[in-house]
């Protein structure tokens, strides 16, 4: 365990410190090829703003609305069948979305039943087995300028249904 704390602690900087070190081993100037990574940066969160401000505000409507509560009844009803519970499908929508505010969500699940509770650890578990689907879609594919996403939706859902479905399976295991 004392390795693992010691390699935490001091794998960064031994990267850095590698990188730097080869960088002038080549002569490369360090100092310059870092700006022109951060302005490249900087260019790519400019032109990635309007879309996650669009997200946040559409998540932000969502919520505010009452419209994520409605939806959650209704599936709710239905997703009962299964065993998937009804307090959980705000978390599970949003989560496509945004993932701050899917971790808002799971916090308010936490004051109600607790983090120790079979919801606190069904939505702990499926925080960490999904994906915010169509935010990841609009930034990596808006940055790297992909126009057609195929079957990346799809093989996405898939994927967020199978995550979701492994959570149940090692919640009610625990």
């Amino acid at each position: 365990m004392d390795f693992l704390i010691f390699l935490s602690t001091y794998i960064i900087p031994f990267i850095l410190f590698i990188v730097i070190g080869y960088s002038l081993l080549i002569r490369q100037n360090v100092y310059e090829t870092f700006i022109k990574g951060a302005a490249s940066g900087f260019h790519t969160v400019i032109g990635i703003m309007p879309t996650l401000i669009g997200l946040m505000v559409a998540v932000g409507v969502l919520r505010a609305s009452g419209f994520l509560d409605m939806l959650s009844d209704v599936l709710g009803h239905f997703l009962q069948y299964i065993g998937f519970p009804a307090q959980l499908v705000p978390v599970t929508i949003v989560r496509m979305f945004s993932s701050s505010a899917a971790t808002g969500l799971t916090l308010d699940i936490f004051k109600e039943y607790g983090p120790d509770s079979f919801f606190g650890n069904l939505v702990s578990i499926m925080m960490g087995c999904t994906e915010t689907i169509f935010y990841t879609m609009s930034v990596y594919f808006m940055t790297a300028k992909v126009k057609k996403t195929r079957y990346t939706l799809p093989g996405a859902l898939i994927a967020t249904l199978a995550g979701i479905a492994a959570s149940m399976v090692l919640a009610r295991g625990m």
